[in-house]
């Protein structure tokens, strides 16, 4: 199964948190222009989507309940349409972020949820499911109101198999609002040369003295006992050492693999961990 590479950035360390991880700045998006999908059949979702609200001060009039029985991994196209056209039928204008809390469903056929609820289903994706996805209006756009500019709400998936380790992200997501520490960006090129192919586009290494921000592109195929990781972004089936690191509240971390997004797989290592 090829699923989505978006879906498997938005499950990753504190990426559940990080969609509405600076509300408070001016210009950035705002508690009331995000909306909390929670499926009543779930008591993990409902409890973590009343945790999430509350930590994020959301109102209650942007939660959208629906039910979703037995927690399917997989949606057909016409389940994922009905769920579609019942949450955006609870959705103002001013709604630009929507917030999936549950870990399953998290596929649409061949598509992440999280990709179908933003761009549309893609099913020329299933019949080539290792050709480049359907293209995104939002990639390196500097707006902060995607639904206004361009028609589009980012959605995330914030799983809730534990509802401990759900609030756990959630804090760290509102911690790092208000925290400024010495962090850096570890950009491994492996030498797995499929899942190293995004190589070309890595920063150069450097400081950014401002932000007590460091950025190191290594040649290597793994990292150990680091503390300071704020984004780590790599290419491996499966990452070895996690329980080595340190990621900092806000981090975001990704490796490149197909069915990384098959969150409760095991033909590659899952987002979830």
């Amino acid at each position: 199964m090829h699923l989505m590479v978006l879906l498997c950035i938005l499950v990753a360390t504190d990426a559940g948190a990080a969609i509405v991880n600076k509300m408070s700045a001016v210009g950035d998006l705002k508690a009331d222009q995000v909306a909390i999908v929670v499926n009543d059949a779930d008591a993990n979702s409902v409890a973590v989507a009343s945790y999430y609200r509350q930590a994020r001060d959301i109102p209650k009039k942007n939660v959208v309940h629906v039910r979703i029985p037995n927690s399917p991994r997989t949606l057909s196209v016409s389940e994922f349409n009905a769920l579609k056209q019942q949450i955006e039928a609870h959705l103002g204008p001013e709604i630009q972020a929507i917030v999936l809390v549950w870990t399953a469903p998290y596929a649409v056929e061949c598509n992440s949820i999280t990709a179908a609820l933003t761009l549309g289903f893609d099913a020329a994706q299933c019949k080539n499911t290792c050709a480049p996805g359907k293209p995104s209006p939002y990639f390196d756009s500097n707006s902060r109101r995607p639904y206004t500019d361009f028609g589009i709400r980012i959605s995330m998936l914030l799983p809730t198999d534990s509802i401990a380790a759900a609030k756990s992200l959630i804090n760290r997501g509102v911690l790092s609002n208000f925290r400024l520490q010495p962090a850096s960006a570890y950009f491994l090129i492996t030498e797995d040369q499929q899942r190293s192919s995004r190589a070309q586009f890595f920063p150069p290494s450097g400081n950014i003295s401002p932000l007590q921000f460091e950025i190191k592109t290594l040649r290597m195929n793994e990292i150990s006992g680091q503390q300071d990781i704020m984004i780590y972004e790599t290419g491996l089936a499966s990452v070895p050492k996690l329980d080595t690191l340190g990621f900092l509240p806000g981090a975001l971390a990704d490796h490149l693999t197909s069915s990384g997004g098959d969150l409760l797989g095991s033909q590659q290592m899952s987002s979830l961990r």
